[in-house]
């Protein structure tokens, strides 16, 4: 059995959990997961790859196992997450990466990559958008309508998505084989996000995510100087980031790998575990990391 390490650090004030494995001196691989789930997500890949690889997969604040200080006590917008994540790399020691991004994690990843582009080496994207193309509106219309006018009219909407129906929905959506994704997620992610306070964290992110957008321009720059290797392994079905957001990067990156999974959905690890880990090591294989 691969060794999996959980583990805490103090970020800032504020205790950061994270899974890490692998050996240390190894090519390094950063996991950064969505709402409303955690680095649990990610509980049957990295053991996939810690053969190979270092793996590290931290849990937002506010989210699984670390801190989720009051919204009177922390700022929750993407950039101060993003803030939290760069302080606990350095802790760590890690100054060059790969970045596998899904949901909430791509904004994170994308500022990362924006602040010191050097050090990242590849970016997996898994349902994660960096364009306008693939935003389902039907799922993203009162998201937009809370972030521009937030208040009783626009609230009801977004703080439905934080009920145990809507987030089984999040986990079984498009998928084929239903039955192979685990009902744990949704109830350990259903439990977890409605903690005492944690629905106003999780209202303030719902709010600060429409501010996600106009940052695209700069990191459809970042791709088109840089040429980062880019994999996008998405679920095909999946009603909240649809197709087109994966194949939206190939403007940029004409030699992004795009792969589009049939019969999968938005948490595409809980069905199509080995199909992902076997592209993400392939594509790491080409972009000159061992695999």
């Amino acid at each position: 059995m691969v060794e999996i390490r959980h583990q805490y650090a103090t970020v800032r004030g504020h205790r950061v959990f994270y899974r890490e494995a692998g050996p240390r001196e190894a090519p390094t691989l950063v996991l950064l997961h969505g709402f409303p789930s955690s680095s649990r997500m990610f509980r049957h890949l990295v053991p996939a790859l810690a053969d190979r690889f270092h793996v590290i997969a931290p849990d937002h604040l506010g989210f699984g196992n670390s801190d989720a200080p009051p919204v009177d006590a922390f700022t929750y917008t993407f950039d101060s997450l993003t803030d939290i994540t760069e302080a606990l790399l350095a802790q760590l020691g890690v100054t060059r990466y790969a970045v596998y991004v899904q949901d909430y994690g791509a904004p994170i990843g994308w500022r990362l990559a924006l602040r010191t582009p050097d050090a990242i080496t590849a970016v997996i994207t898994q349902n994660g958008n960096a364009y306008e193309d693939g935003f389902v509106p039907d799922f993203w219309k009162p998201v937009w309508a809370y972030g521009e006018d937030p208040g009783p009219r626009t609230e009801p909407a977004v703080r439905g998505a934080l009920s145990l129906d809507a987030i089984r929905w999040q986990y079984l959506h498009g998928v084929d084989r239903p039955e192979l994704v685990d009902p744990d997620t949704w109830t350990a992610d259903h439990r977890e996000v409605n903690r005492p306070g944690n629905d106003l964290v999780q209202l303030a992110l719902f709010r600060d995510y429409a501010g996600n957008r106009p940052l695209y321009p700069q990191v459809h720059a970042y791709f088109r100087e840089r040429r980062v290797p880019l994999l996008a392994v998405w679920g095909a079905n999946d009603e909240i980031f649809g197709p087109d957001g994966a194949r939206a990067f190939a403007r940029d990156l004409p030699d992004a790998e795009i792969h589009l999974v049939p019969g999968g959905g938005h948490f595409l690890l809980e069905s199509h575990l080995d199909t992902v880990a076997g592209y993400i090591r392939g594509f790491l294989t080409a972009a000159g990391a061992p695999a």
